[in-house]
């Protein structure tokens, strides 16, 4: 698999930083780990729902990233979806900051733009929406529910189908909309996710 160059060097500086990571997410990632290895090991794909409330930011950046990462490693059996409770739209700011980390995104008109999103040259984009986590295009069952926000987490203390729950939870870079850091947080929130997803399918 070949990246687009830019992103390329965004991995590998993804890969440098481990020591970012605290011991407690950690923890978590390496569950993420053996979720998907146990799945390899079966020959059963491991289906990864990536849920926030509006399915705008959070959940999208991690599907991205967990599509990505199991590219770079050669990894199957790994498939990315995201998912809200209630669907809006893939917000604009986080399509913007994951160009800023090198992939190239298609720029649809609508209230509900669908966006192709590709790492690569070499492999199909990803079609992303805003949608519930229940969508027709999601997992049925036998998913991944990879909670990416607090509000989610606690408001689906049940999701149908899953047959694993991890609460993933990261800060809404969306407190900073309109305000000179909006870059800033949006940037910092995209690099997190993308270590953190990363460093999960290394220890595969």
């Amino acid at each position: 698999m070949s990246f687009y160059p830019k992103l390329e060097l965004y991995i590998q500086g993804l890969l440098q930083e481990t020591s970012l990571i605290n011991y407690e997410r950690k923890k978590k990632l390496a569950d993420l780990a053996e979720y998907i290895q146990l799945k390899q090991l079966k020959e059963r794909t491991a289906a990864l729902n990536f849920i926030c409330t509006h399915n705008s930011r959070r959940s999208h950046i991690s599907q991205i990233w967990a599509a990505t990462a199991a590219a770079h490693f050669r990894f199957k059996r790994i498939a990315t979806f995201s998912g809200g409770t209630e669907a809006t739209a893939f917000n604009p700011r986080a399509v913007a900051a994951m160009e800023r980390a090198g992939f190239v995104i298609g720029k649809p008109e609508g209230t509900n733009p669908h966006y192709e999103v590709s790492f690569s040259s070499d492999s199909e984009p990803l079609v992303c929406y805003s949608k519930t986590f229940d969508d027709a295009n999601n997992p049925k069952r036998e998913f991944a529910a990879i909670m990416t926000c607090s509000e989610a987490d606690a408001n689906c203390p049940f999701i149908p189908g899953a047959d694993w729950r991890l609460p993933l939870t990261y800060e809404d870079p969306k407190e900073a909309d309109g305000t000179a850091q909006e870059a800033l947080r949006y940037d910092e929130r995209v690099r997190q996710i993308g270590r953190e997803i990363f460093y999960a399918m290394k220890l595969i």
